[in-house]
């Protein structure tokens, strides 16, 4: 608890307690000064490895000795709270810091120490290497979704705040680290593929439309708009279903092969089926475009993923339309 002063500092006589703007405090009975009791001021850091993993030190001495907390400790007079969580750092897990942004700012009671005020910081390591120091007997790195009973309630928060922050920048880095594997288990654009799937009539009869009347199209005005819509809707459903893994490379070359063979029998030429896939692929993007909220990254990041995703796909389907063509 804070120590309360027994004789005043100014006059030198006997100091006892007194409701002062509506709380008990610490004042002089002679000249009336009022002794503030503030709470300790705490700096604790939180600092992560390349595998999300948060550094965490195992307390030597009470209290909570043995349990598992942030590195942290109190500020010093003559450092500022943020030098003080870097001083922490060096001093009880043995590595240089940079303060990154602050996270957290809570109070907690200590039987021992009374009030305190923990600020915790996001930290990235800048150098030296994890060592325990004097007031810790272990360091290690654990899962920050998996780690051991932390032995204050503000380090769990502040490890809150930070996960918050960057669930995110998490999950874009994660997705964007799937766009080339041949099927990938979960990317973020998927949300917007189910949409296509949704609206796969409607983007048809907005691409029919435009073949009928686009002048790189023309040849596409003699043929049944029923048989072109069709095309177009299975088309739509066969990139969601490669999109989700659904679709063998084989089919889908088999079935723009045959696409181009019939369109040569109609008397397409060879540069009006291109630009119909390319006209396809533009009002699949102007889909997803339209249904991006652009006010976050991570939804600006759907649409751009699923941009690169739609051009792959066109791109194989226009190489093998075009080679079956040419044959």
């Amino acid at each position: 608890m804070a120590l309360i002063p027994r004789y005043c500092s100014q006059c030198g006589q006997p100091v006892g307690r007194q409701t002062v703007q509506g709380r008990p405090r610490a004042v002089c009975s002679a000249c009336g000064t009022v002794f503030y009791e503030n709470p300790l001021p705490v700096a604790a850091a939180v600092v992560l490895n390349e595998r999300r993993q948060v550094l965490l030190i195992r307390r030597k001495r009470d209290p909570y000795q043995g349990q598992w907390c942030l590195p942290m400790g109190f500020a010093e007079v003559g450092e500022t709270i943020a030098d003080a969580a870097l001083r922490e750092l060096r001093e009880e897990a043995g590595i240089e810091g940079r303060v990154v942004r602050l996270l957290d700012a809570d109070s907690f009671t200590s039987e021992r120490y009374g009030d305190l005020l923990i600020t915790t910081f996001e930290v990235e390591k800048t150098g030296g290497s994890e060592r325990p120091g004097d007031d810790a007997m272990e360091v290690g790195y654990f899962c920050i979704f998996d780690h051991p009973p932390l032995a204050f309630s503000s380090n769990e928060k502040a490890l809150r705040t930070y996960i918050a922050l960057h669930q995110e920048s998490w999950a874009i880095q994660d997705s964007f680290s799937r766009l080339d594997e041949a099927q990938p288990a979960e990317m973020l654009s998927d949300a917007l593929v189910g949409l296509i799937e949704q609206h796969a009539d409607q983007i048809a009869r907005l691409w029919l439309e435009d073949v009928q009347d686009n002048p790189t199209t023309a040849s596409y005005r003699r043929i049944d708009p029923e048989e072109l819509r069709r095309r177009g809707g299975l088309a739509l459903s066969q990139f969601s279903r490669w999109l989700k893994g659904d679709e063998a490379s084989e089919e889908i070359r088999a079935f723009y092969e045959e696409l181009a063979r019939e369109r040569r029998r109609q008397g397409v030429a060879l540069h009006e089926l291109v630009s119909s896939l390319t006209l396809l692929k533009k009002h699949l993007w102007e889909f997803a475009h339209a249904q991006g909220m652009w006010d976050r990254p991570i939804n600006i990041y759907r649409v751009l993923e699923l941009s690169r995703r739609v051009a792959v796909f066109f791109d194989r389907a226009i190489y093998h339309a075009a080679r079956a063509f040419e044959s």
